[in-house]
């Protein structure tokens, strides 16, 4: 009698899912055939939260954009091994542009002094490396201290982080801390004046604006201090891919047989056995012979001996909110109550293309703060939280936005000409006039900037991902993210039991994504590290694999 196979079903085609396939496709037990593979996805495409695309004759990345650092990174290496670092097209962000021709503007249409902005974003980077435990001991300055007005002050930043963390103890939260950061600046250069700190303020928020966008939690005030000593990031630049980071997907996926992948299958309801229930539930239709059983939205139903479940945290949280959720029974309190604590979310994209040649400028936008009597009319709500809008590499004609919370949420629900509008009245009040009374290329509300099309990202109420990806909230921690990616049902010892145990003793439920992984969590590394975790799980748990899951943490 021939003996079944292991049936493994891995529940979405991103990052994770196609990296666990992969690895369990190209295992020697994959290659020798020893178990049924597939991957179901509920939308129809592959890729996930990574979704290149073409605007505007330009290459764009509605989703995931960076390789957070390239020393060491294996989407660095993928990339690299598929030809896909560099092109002979300019693509988002890697041709200088940033760094040569940024500037940054207060509303109204002042531009600002560069030794001003330069010693702002010195404190904000100065405190985020501390919060990150990466900020030296010795003292760190801004400057010599007879430099005149400027952003030379001769300011210890170290003292000013570690005070901060101090009197932001009661509260520890990023946003809490940052504040008390920026008080204390305020309080040792002593020179300040109301109109000075009116503008560091604008600067500061612009900082904190890019935090956002960074991490995804809407209010800086609700992401956990503590954690960020935990994030990891790997050294050298950050970039982003010449030929689109779908063609790493598209790497990974290309060594699976026609079949594996099916599209348009999105799972209704995940039925599997927790401890202590019989193993015979005829009544709930599970086979005595592959524990779990999925249930897809068009009424086919799939078996499996071990599920990876590789859905965004926004859809387990929507998941495990009634009764009847996606699972069956409900996932043990342990999963809920870290899938319920941990952060998760909003950070959309929004493109626009510039109709006439004019080249519009790197523009960094600060932003009054409401009680400053200096905001301008017509600026909407929605756009003031966003930090620059700016052409994805000099030559283009396609601008970007980024947001992140209610303000992406917002741009969901505009149409196409309140969104318009709205920018239309931003880049009045920033750019107001022609730059040195012409044109110049450049273009004012003199020059008529008009828009031709846009494209807008909409993560947040697209049912497959309700959001776009996680953070640590204060009152959450790490080891949410640890009991994230604990297997059901839970087993002693190591969480592994020999092939021939009952099958409520198996792995039947296994998670991954980026939300998972307790020290990538946010990226894609932690996505890929986490799918190479379950599928070495898997391999280990049958004895096909000779490495511990320990290389792959």
């Amino acid at each position: 009698m021939v003996a079944r196979k292991p049936r493994i079903v891995i529940i979405g085609a991103g990052m994770a899912g196609l990296t666990a396939a992969n690895r369990l496709y190209t295992s020697a037990a994959g290659r020798d055939g020893l178990f049924e593979l597939r991957v179901v996805e509920g939308g129809r495409r592959i890729g996930g939260r990574i979704n290149s695309s073409e605007f505007g004759g330009d290459r764009i990345e509605i989703g995931a954009t960076w390789i957070h650092g390239i020393d060491g990174s294996p989407v660095h290496r993928i990339a690299g091994e598929i030809g896909s670092l560099h092109s002979d097209r300019p693509w988002e962000w890697m041709d200088g542009f940033v760094e040569e021709e940024g500037r940054a503007v207060v509303e109204g249409g002042s531009q600002i002094c560069p030794d001003i902005v330069d010693s702002v974003s010195t404190l904000f980077d100065s405190l985020m490396d501390y919060a990150r435990g990466e900020l030296d001991e010795s003292p760190v300055f801004t400057g010599d201290t007879d430099t005149a007005a400027g952003g030379g002050r001769g300011l210890d930043f170290h003292r000013i982080a570690a005070d901060a963390a101090s009197a932001a103890a009661s509260n520890l939260s990023v946003g809490s801390f940052l504040r008390e950061g920026l008080n204390g600046y305020w309080d040792l250069a002593k020179d300040e004046d109301e109109s000075r700190k009116s503008v560091e303020e604008a600067i500061f928020a612009m900082m904190e604006n890019c935090q956002r966008n960074d991490t995804s939690a809407c209010d800086l005030r609700t992401l956990d201090f503590n954690a960020e000593r935990e994030y990891r990031m790997f050294r050298g630049e950050e970039i982003t891919i010449a030929k689109g980071y779908l063609t790493v997907i598209e790497s990974l996926a290309s060594v699976l047989p026609p079949g594996v992948v099916q599209l348009d299958r999105k799972v209704r309801k995940i039925q599997w056995q927790a401890e202590g229930q019989s193993q015979a539930l005829v009544e709930n239709g599970i086979s005595d012979s592959r524990p779990v059983k999925l249930h897809f939205s068009d009424g086919s139903v799939m078996t499996a001996d071990h599920v990876i479940i590789t859905v965004s945290l926004g859809v387990l949280k929507a998941g495990i909110g009634s009764d009847s959720g996606l699972f069956d029974p409900p996932l043990p309190f342990s999963k809920t109550d870290a899938i319920s604590r941990l952060g998760y979310g909003v950070v959309n994209k929004l493109f626009l293309q510039v109709s006439n040649e004019s080249k519009f400028p790197f523009l960094r936008m600060a932003f009054h703060r409401p009680d400053s009597g200096q905001r301008m009319q017509g600026i909407p709500w929605w756009i003031r939280r966003t930090a620059s809008l700016t052409p994805i590499h000099k030559d283009s004609s396609v601008l970007l936005a980024w947001f992140a919370g209610k303000e992406a949420l917002e741009i969901e629900s505009l149409s196409d000409e309140e969104i318009v509008e709205g920018i239309s009245a931003t880049i009045s009040g920033f750019l107001p006039k022609p730059i040195n009374g012409k044109c110049n290329g450049e273009v004012g509300s003199g020059c008529g900037v008009k828009f031709s099309k846009l494209l807008k990202s909409k993560w947040g109420n697209d049912p497959l991902f309700l959001g776009s990806y996680s953070y640590v909230a204060v009152g959450s921690s790490g080891d949410d993210m640890d009991a994230m990616a604990e297997p059901l049902p839970k087993v002693d010892g190591e969480g592994c039991c020999s092939s021939a145990s009952s099958p409520l003793k198996m792995l039947q439920i296994l998670f991954a994504g980026e939300a998972t992984h307790r020290t990538h969590y946010s990226t894609t590394h932690g996505a890929y590290f986490s799918g190479i975790r379950e599928a070495n799980r898997l391999l280990q748990h049958y004895q096909w694999a000779k490495k511990g899951l320990d290389d792959y943490n």
